[in-house]
């Protein structure tokens, strides 16, 4: 599928990262010219083998992007069929070097339509790919109809992404995956003891986010495989901030200049093992609460 995204014009400023060159199976005709671990692509597109650690790949083409040898304004990562998303993002998220160089945007998994359904029963890591996912590509489509255990499966897992069907584009890849829809649900059981749980509430003090998180880190942070949420800071109106975390990491916030839909309330999602329901949303409304109430109470002399 990325082979044929290269060369949309959409991707002309894109760096590929993937495993082996070989898995993408690129076309010669593609290649302008090539290094040992980067290939240059005629569209504009770059194409980057993981040879030994993600991270150093990544601050490999940061520091070749800075020297000038090469442009991208984005980053698309492949991994392997069976890769666990949650140490990915951790690592991206921890590593000091990648703080605030790089933002991730979106997890993009796509199911196999013939296979998907055997593959889900049979793999975790192909369970937490899903579950884990902002958006869901199911692939040959062309050759069959998707069952209706499959779909019974990928909304059990992952309630909150209709997976989209037919041609895959650059733009409907790269969209952006930050806004949370609407309609999630507040709580939902999956499958494989995969449960998520949603918080929805007004303008949130910084320093209650920040004890929340703490919070969510020290009592459930070995079960928590995501959390991702776009948060009404009440000292910040109109720049919402995105937060993003796994297990008991979490990234600095991502402040936005505007809010990217009419829904101005601050949403968060938590997807983990086993979590208890109402936790999250209410330690936040007990935190919210303590933190309103010493800010009121008049300081000693």
């Amino acid at each position: 599928m990325i082979a044929r995204l290269l060369p949309d014009p959409t991707l002309s400023d894109t760096a590929v990262i993937v495993n082996e060159f070989g898995e993408i199976g690129l076309d010669h005709d593609l290649i302008a010219s090539a290094t040992e671990t980067l290939l240059t692509l005629t569209t504009g597109c770059l194409c980057c083998a993981i040879r030994t650690d993600l991270v150093q790949t990544l601050l490999d083409l940061e520091a070749r992007r800075e020297a000038g040898e090469i442009r991208f304004a984005r980053i698309l990562i492949e991994t392997s069929g069976l890769a666990d998303p949650a140490p990915i993002l951790a690592a991206l998220m921890t590593d000091p070097g990648l703080s605030g160089r790089f933002t991730i945007n979106a997890i993009i998994t796509l199911v196999d339509a013939e296979l998907g359904s055997t593959t889900l029963s049979r793999h975790p890591e192909a369970r937490r790919q899903v579950a884990l996912a902002d958006r869901i590509l199911l692939t040959k489509t062309d050759r069959t109809t998707p069952s209706t255990e499959l779909r019974a499966q990928l909304a059990a897992l992952n309630p909150a992404v209709t997976p989209t069907t037919g041609p895959a584009n650059a733009k409907w890849l790269l969209a952006q995956a930050a806004r949370l829809p609407a309609d999630y649900p507040p709580v939902a059981l999956h499958t494989a003891a995969i449960t998520s749980a949603t918080i929805r509430t007004g303008p949130v003090p910084a320093l209650a986010l920040t004890l929340l998180l703490q919070a969510l880190a020290e009592h459930i942070g070995p079960r928590l495989l995501r959390l991702k949420g776009i948060v009404d800071i009440a000292e910040a109106p109109g720049t919402p901030a995105v937060i993003h975390g796994v297990q008991h990491v979490f990234s600095e916030p991502d402040f936005l200049p505007a809010w990217p839909t009419d829904d101005e309330t601050t949403r968060i999602v938590l997807i983990g093992e086993a979590l208890p329901p109402y936790f999250a949303a209410r330690l936040l409304d007990a935190i919210i609460a303590e933190v309103r109430q010493a800010a009121s109470e008049p300081r000693a002399p």
